[in-house]
């Protein structure tokens, strides 16, 4: 424990005076780098966080949270499928699912496009309120009229608007494991926007039954898909599914479908947090160097204290009271600076646009125009608590050095 002296005379020490204002400035300096890459940090991983959530929203935005294949890749009972698996707790809704590849056609270039399969019925409920319809909606998919909605881009691309006829060549395997093309022709009825470049320059919407169709599936489907209630609860409820209905099926989740992208994130999470970690470290420095000067500025008045009766432990505590105010409260500072900053950065960003004549992320180059914030409370406390300990190690050096010195010799010519 540190004893009221020791807290005195450590604070004590804290003051400016003529001889010190230099060790003081190294103090000042280190107390606002401290904030600095406390607040730098906040920020900067809340603003990863926000990406990481706009990148999940978009990602899924065309898609399910999780999905439930059959055996050999084909659901044939998939409506008794869609009822087992709606009625697992956390899910929302259920829907089958075609998936193909290929290649689409209009007026002259071939573009390679993925098709999902979709039941407006089911879907609407699964992702139709997610979906960016430009235009049309998912009730012009109807099963027998060969209708298309296409990804803004791949539609820029093959030059088509809505009504156009466009052309789907196919590879459908037959019986003895060839792949067999089929040529239809889909009517464009409608545009979708979903954010992200794969899924706006390759995807394409067509009913269900016209998929089981071209693939030769009959009544069956690829998989069901499922939307949970909450999106991070979606691993847990396909690993339910799987222990439930058995090894007749294969789930899977979102989480592995698109684990290189927040695989990614993470990676750049990591190293932003390393990078901005040494400023932190940078100023965890200067404190060992100001409390250096202080503890040789200081070597008179050790020897006096340790002369009065106090131990080399009181000495270690002095000097720890001092790094310790410095940066503790730097650790304070930045953690109110960033928190503040991380909640505000949708305002502040757009007024530091306007001010200096430029847009950060144009929409012209970017999907994201805005930079988004989410501020989580585990980043914070894990900034904040390893800011301290390192502040606090920081101490430990000068501490001992002060206590290490020798009455006599330091009083001798005093």
């Amino acid at each position: 424990m540190i004893n009221p002296v020791e807290l005195f005379v450590g604070l004590r020490y804290l003051r400016a005076r003529r001889r010190t204002r230099f060790v003081s400035f190294i103090t000042l300096i280190s107390l606002l780098g401290i904030s600095l890459g406390v607040a730098a940090l906040i920020v900067i991983l809340s603003v990863m966080n926000g990406f990481e959530g706009e990148l999940r929203s978009r990602l899924l935005s065309m898609s399910a949270h999780g999905s439930i294949t059959g055996s050999g890749g084909i659901t044939r009972d998939w409506q008794e499928l869609v009822a087992d698996v709606s009625a697992e707790p956390g899910v929302v809704a259920a829907a089958p699912f075609v998936q193909m590849e290929g290649m689409i056609q209009s007026r002259g270039d071939l573009f390679a496009v993925l098709v999902h399969g979709v039941n407006p019925d089911y879907e609407t409920v699964l992702s139709g309120a997610m979906i960016n319809m430009i235009e049309g909606s998912l009730d012009v998919l109807q099963a027998g009229e060969r209708s298309i909605i296409l990804g803004r881009v791949l539609a820029y691309k093959l030059g088509a608007r809505v009504g156009d006829g466009v052309v789907l060549l196919i590879p459908r395997p037959v019986g003895d494991g060839t792949l067999q093309p089929v040529l239809e022709r889909f009517v464009m009825r409608g545009v979708f926007e979903a954010g992200v470049q794969d899924h706006d320059g390759v995807l394409a919407l067509v009913h269900a039954d016209d998929a089981a169709a071209i693939q030769g599936l009959g009544d069956a489907v690829d998989s069901v898909r499922f939307r949970a209630a909450d999106v991070m609860a979606a691993p847990r409820i396909a690993q339910a599914l799987q222990a439930r209905l058995g090894d007749g099926v294969t789930s899977s989740d979102w989480t592995i479908e698109n684990g290189s992208y927040f695989r990614a994130i993470r990676i750049e999470k990591m190293m932003m947090s390393l990078i901005l970690s040494l400023v932190i470290g940078v100023a965890a420095f200067n404190i060992v160097a100001s409390l250096v000067m202080v503890v040789m500025d200081k070597t008179t008045d050790i020897a006096v204290l340790r002369t009065l009766g106090m131990s080399p432990q009181g000495v270690v505590k002095i000097f720890f009271v001092q790094g310790a105010v410095i940066g503790w409260a730097g650790v304070a500072i930045g953690v109110v600076l960033g928190v503040v900053l991380a909640l505000n950065v949708p305002v502040i960003v757009p007024v530091l646009e306007q001010l200096f004549g430029f847009q950060i992320m144009p929409g012209d180059v970017y999907y994201v125009t805005r930079i988004p914030s989410e501020l989580e409370l585990q980043d914070v406390t894990v900034i904040a608590i390893s800011a301290l300990v390192l502040t606090s190690l920081a101490t430990l050096y000068p501490a001992r050095r002060a206590a290490l010195v020798n009455p006599a010799a330091a009083l001798r010519y005093e």
